[in-house]
């Protein structure tokens, strides 16, 4: 009996892998870090409130 490759049944699983690890880098990306004004947030929300 002759070994038959199993191309398809290969790619995708190639496939699932590089997704896996597109995923997991998409989550470890980290945001950039602005600096933030807290007392300028806190001040327009008690502004709001009035």
């Amino acid at each position: 009996m002759g070994v038959t490759e199993l191309k398809r049944k290969g790619r995708r699983n190639k496939a699932v892998a590089n997704n896996r690890t597109a995923k997991i880098k998409n989550l470890l990306r980290k945001p950039e870090v602005r600096n933030v004004d807290v007392e300028a947030i806190k001040a327009q929300f008690e502004a709001n409130k009035k």
